[in-house]
């Protein structure tokens, strides 16, 4: 099939053409024409399969006819991070350079100003992110009244962002008879709740299994300590032919740990994560994209916002808490039909999470030996082993200049030098010293040590 065969205009194919693409993918093929006809589509595909083109193109043709208001965008997308709102910006650039539409781009770390003046010229296209959006519509600068098109992307990726509540209410800012096209990796029943409540028989199109990884990826894990993971990354990148990678981690102080070790032992490599403000970031995604640099080192925030065609290798230092973001993360290399290569890092206590992954996916990651390190012992926790006996934690550290031979009895101490009374102490107050009398506690055995003072006195006191 061609994509002249979808029903879209001259202006678009060329634009398409232009771009190199002349045969649509599987997504794309049954998307586009439901999408043209302005029903409601359920897309259900792993990334790198060409989601992103199978909403720009049908929403540009549509768009292609009607003038945008002040204030009152014609279209919505709503996306779970930054860099994948600014990917489908530079989408709708590249296919639509042959129409005359208007677009904003409303995410953080960026001027409220300049956006505002966007919004009100009136655009075609509002791209953002739920946050940004619903600080707009606050302000009262968005009116979501004229949307025509709304399309959440990413869908599973808000649940894990947290962003189901945001996504919700902007679905009932917007008007009743507009068009969803909705798509997700994953269906969870968070998920399917949404499309039950908001969608209106949607078209349901699932190119490939939830979850499932491409079959492009060659896929392999390595099993070391906690304690060699950086050496032992370090010299899986030396033994691999790397055009460029992502190395990801679970949190954003290793994703720093872990750059400045492959900084030290002389890699090119840089490092993306959530608290570098927004020119920081891009600058960094630029560098990797032009190969300044060859490596980086991310956290989540990166695994679906990445579209470089060309990324050749995957490495997981962290198994992910979540199998999900296995997928998206492995995704970002073997796309559009090229050969991939992921490894993954894992110690004995994560190989529940490993299993959770595989069960996901649906088959076993191969787990390859690696030259110079030892596999570890699985160990449960609290289990003794023979090289480590078991210790008490209230257990005193035992002296190392300890021989085995029986303890001497230690010499008696010396009685304390008693301290002279301080002259301060010798001229209390009177009534000072005899409040204190008074409220002496006597001991007594029943309360321990004392009883209260207060319920040894008299009712007439």
């Amino acid at each position: 099939m061609e994509f002249s065969e979808l029903g879209l205009g001259q202006d678009l194919l060329k634009a398409i053409a232009d771009s190199g693409y002349t045969t649509p993918t599987p997504i794309q093929a049954q998307a586009i024409p439901h999408a043209l006809a302005g029903k409601d589509v359920l897309g259900i595909a792993q990334t790198g399969t060409g989601k992103t083109a199978s909403f720009t193109l049908p929403m540009i043709e549509r768009l292609s006819q009607g003038r945008a208001k002040a204030r009152m965008p014609r279209s919505l997308i709503l996306e779970p991070t930054r860099e994948l709102a600014a990917q489908v910006s530079e989408s709708f650039e590249r296919y639509g350079k042959h129409h005359k539409l208007s677009m904003a781009l409303l995410i953080g770390g960026v001027s409220f100003e300049d956006q505002e003046r966007k919004l009100n010229r009136g655009v075609d296209v509002l791209i953002a992110t739920p946050g940004r959006l619903l600080d707009h519509v606050g302000r009262g600068k968005v009116m979501l009244t004229g949307v025509q098109t709304f399309v959440v992307d990413e869908a599973d990726r808000m649940l894990d962002m947290g962003f189901i509540p945001d996504v919700e209410r902007i679905f009932k800012l917007l008007p009743f008879t507009r068009q969803t096209l909705f798509f997700s990796a994953t269906m969870p029943p968070e998920i399917q709740r949404l499309v039950d409540q908001f969608l209106h028989a949607p078209v349901r199109i699932e190119v490939a299994r939830p979850a499932s990884t491409a079959e492009t990826i060659v896929q392999a894990r390595v099993t070391v300590s906690n304690e060699d993971k950086r050496e032992a990354l370090r010299t899986l990148i030396r033994g691999q032919t790397i055009q460029n990678a992502i190395i990801f981690c679970n949190r954003k102080r290793d994703v720093a740990v872990v750059h400045g070790s492959l900084k030290k032992h002389g890699f090119s490599v840089g490092c993306l994560h959530g608290d570098m403000d927004q020119s920081a970031r891009i600058k960094m995604l630029d560098s990797f994209k032009t190969n300044k640099i060859q490596l980086l080192v991310a956290s989540d925030v990166a695994a679906r916002g990445l579209d470089i065609p060309a990324v050749s290798h995957i490495f997981n230092f962290d198994v992910p808490h979540h199998s999900d973001d296995y997928v998206h993360r492995i995704g970002r290399t073997g796309r559009a039909g090229r050969e991939g290569h992921a490894f993954m890092l894992t110690t004995p206590a994560e190989s529940k999470n490993v299993a959770a992954i595989e069960k996901l996916i649906g088959k076993p990651i191969p787990e390859i030996p690696l030259d110079g390190f030892a596999k570890p012992e699985p160990r449960e926790r609290g289990e003794k082993t023979a090289s480590e006996p078991r210790r008490s934690r209230s257990r005193a550290r035992k002296d190392p200049r300890d021989t085995g031979a029986p303890a001497k009895a230690a010499p008696a101490a010396k009685p304390a030098p008693e301290k002279p009374v301080r002259e301060k102490a010798a001229r209390e107050k009177p009534v000072r010293e005899k409040a204190e009398t008074r409220d002496r506690d006597p001991a007594n055995a029943g309360f321990g040590d004392h009883m209260p003072g207060f319920m040894l006195r008299s009712a007439a006191r």
